[in-house]
């Protein structure tokens, strides 16, 4: 695969930008060699500035639940730019895309809107310590909720792909009030409840892990973490930046046993554009200014161009309710396809699916949470990314990522991407 323009394109944006990338995942770091510089996209392909293409599994890291450009998405961001890119005014899309997501995520009544993951979940856990008096939270290992001081504490994502659990530049006062859990570890939870008893204020969690490779929390550990936070006053936080709508109509939790105090959305919501929000109880919400005292702000929230994406996006989800059957249909043909590859070749390699996310790691034992998750062999997946890429299907840079499938994958693309994982598997011994 000639990428010669790439290698130029990264020499030059390493004379400008800090790694020459945006964000860390992308320099390719922890499988080697030189990130591909992408030029355009259209349905399921990416096409880099060499004249590559590739069949695209990372979905720009989840949102394009119906890949690169559809036409209701594109339109509605045309139509948009006509008006205006930004007001910072109140505008009629804000409560039209505040109702689609309170009626499509029952455990939200109320919603804000902000301008990335990051921002919502450093909102929520504002927001829950301000109407609860306390300062402490709860996060667990290897769950990733953005770059905010208090989220880099055995980070999952980049942070753990690149061997960074925690981030110079996090001070010990702010790490002091993060408390770690084990994830899927109920006993763990029951400890910190009771060795700072009246002081944690949340528990943020990812329901279903995305950033240490695909994992979902077990029916058992969300009941008994949804009954420790109603008995000590906890507020629980559902992070699904990543899940919401990607997963069901009503994310993760519409999965789970259990629903959540609030819940962190972004990703899809924008229909691929920069968003985020939070959102949740009534009481809860409106402790935000200018309802309430805790303050929290934006220039750009809700701006014109994502709320016009987002709408477009979230009516299509709720006028075509088979989308995420279709969209099981196809991601369990593919780990299938890839299950019956690992029988063919003798591996005993582990494959974690839940709807249209997976990730297959190079371990032969089960993960359920971070110490499982980093036993699995990075080196090993590093040849199999390249190798994978010589073959045009483009997986993420990294071992504890999600893949995502998408509404515009055909079976051909499945296909070829079956044929390239068995050959790759192959080739890599």
């Amino acid at each position: 695969m000639n990428n010669s323009k790439s290698i130029k394109l990264f020499e030059e944006a390493r004379n400008y930008i800090p790694g020459g990338v945006n964000s860390p995942v992308r320099a390719f770091k922890s499988v080697g060699g030189t990130p591909i510089f992408m030029e355009r996209g259209e349905g399921s392909k990416m096409y880099c500035s060499d004249g590559n293409e590739f069949i695209d599994y990372i979905g720009s890291w989840g949102p394009h639940l119906f890949g690169f450009n559809p036409p209701f998405i594109k339109n509605a961001l045309l139509e948009a730019i006509e008006k205006g890119t930004s007001f910072g005014t109140p505008t009629e899309m804000e409560t039209e895309m505040a109702k689609l997501v309170t009626e499509l995520v029952p455990s939200i009544e109320k919603v804000r809107m902000v301008n990335s993951g990051t921002e919502a979940t450093m909102s929520a856990v504002r927001v829950a310590r301000g109407y609860s008096g306390r300062e402490k939270i709860i996060k667990f290992e290897g769950c990733y909720h953005g770059h905010a001081d208090y989220f880099l504490i055995k980070a999952g994502s980049g942070a753990l792909t690149l061997g960074v659990p925690t981030s110079p530049g996090v001070t010990t006062a702010t790490a002091s009030d993060t408390l770690l859990a084990d994830y899927n570890n109920i006993d763990s939870v029951k400890e910190l409840a009771k060795a700072n008893k009246g002081e944690i204020a949340a528990v943020i969690i990812e329901p279903i892990a995305g950033n240490m490779g695909v994992i979902r929390s077990s029916d058992d550990f969300i009941i008994e973490l949804r009954k420790i936070c109603d008995k000590e006053g906890i507020i629980l936080i559902f992070d699904e930046v990543m899940t919401g709508f990607r997963v069901s109509a009503g994310g993760a939790q519409a999965l789970l046993p259990v629903e959540p105090d609030m819940t962190t959305l972004g990703k899809i919501i924008g229909g691929g554009l920069p968003v985020g929000a939070f959102g949740g109880k009534k009481e809860i919400m409106d402790c935000l200014a200018p309802a309430g005292t805790v303050y929290q702000a934006g220039t750009l929230s809700g701006n014109p161009l994502a709320m016009a994406a987002g709408i477009a996006t979230l009516k299509h989800i709720k006028e075509n309710p088979g989308v995420y059957d279709t969209l099981e249909e196809k991601s369990a043909y593919l780990a299938a396809g890839f299950a019956d590859n690992l029988r063919k070749l003798g591996l005993n390699y582990t494959m974690n699916r839940v709807g249209s996310m997976m990730c297959m790691f190079f371990a032969d034992t089960e993960v359920n949470n971070f110490n499982d998750a980093i036993g699995s062999d990075t080196e090993l997946y590093g040849k199999y990314f390249h190798e994978m890429l010589q073959r045009g299907v483009y997986l993420a840079p990294a071992q504890f990522e999600a893949l995502f499938v998408s509404m515009a994958h055909s079976k051909e693309d499945l296909d070829k991407t079956i044929d390239a994982h068995y050959e790759s598997l192959r080739a890599i011994g």
